[in-house]
């Protein structure tokens, strides 16, 4: 009789000894789970890193984390660790002590940006989204590069539509924060729209 081993248990520490940290991959019930991406998801992510960043730099001040950053702040699943494409945790919530920490972020962003990518699984995107809502984010991001679309969820369950005519917007959290949605999927060389 054979009996199926059950697989290894991964924790955020085994992650963080992985080679480079785990990069490329988050943690979901102590399994790995690789991130999808492509090179127009991974630019756009950039875009809406940058966008923040300079926004922070010049309106108010925190914390913007590029891909890459691993959060392990889920109250109900400590060993779960996720990468979100951008967040943002404003300055009153983490000091600078708390950013010098080693391993994993243990704070809750404020604003998260998810870039789906082709080979991203509709069902995952949906557990990821709720799972950073439950963990008491205030604004997620679900950020499709390929139909130019940017849906806003919030804990109440709202959910914003950003179309590529309108302006990004993050009230509550990033007061004067508008980028033109337009611009952050705008091709080198593409024009700006008219008008």
């Amino acid at each position: 009789m054979n009996i199926a081993a059950n697989p290894p248990t991964m924790t955020p520490d085994d992650l963080l000894r992985m080679p480079d940290g785990g990069k490329g991959f988050e943690l979901v019930d102590g399994e790995l789970r690789e991130l999808n991406v492509s090179a127009r998801s991974s630019r756009v992510g950039g875009q809406v890193y940058h966008r923040l960043e300079n926004y922070s730099r010049t309106h108010t001040p925190g914390w913007v984390f590029p891909p890459e950053t691993g959060f392990r702040c889920f109250a109900d699943a400590p060993g779960r660790v996720r990468k979100p494409d951008t967040a943002f945790v404003s300055l009153s919530r983490m000091t600078p002590a708390e950013y010098e920490s080693e391993g994993f972020i243990e704070i809750v962003p404020d604003l998260v940006a998810e870039v789906i990518s082709p080979n991203d699984n509709a069902e995952d995107v949906e557990d990821k989204i709720e799972e950073w809502l439950a963990a008491g984010v205030n604004t997620v991001w679900e950020i499709y590069p390929a139909n130019r679309v940017i849906r806003a969820y919030r804990p109440a369950g709202t959910i914003t539509l950003f179309r590529v005519s309108d302006t990004l917007t993050a009230e509550g959290i990033l007061p004067g924060f508008a980028c033109p949605v337009a611009d952050l999927f705008r091709l080198p060389g593409e024009p700006a729209p008219a008008g």
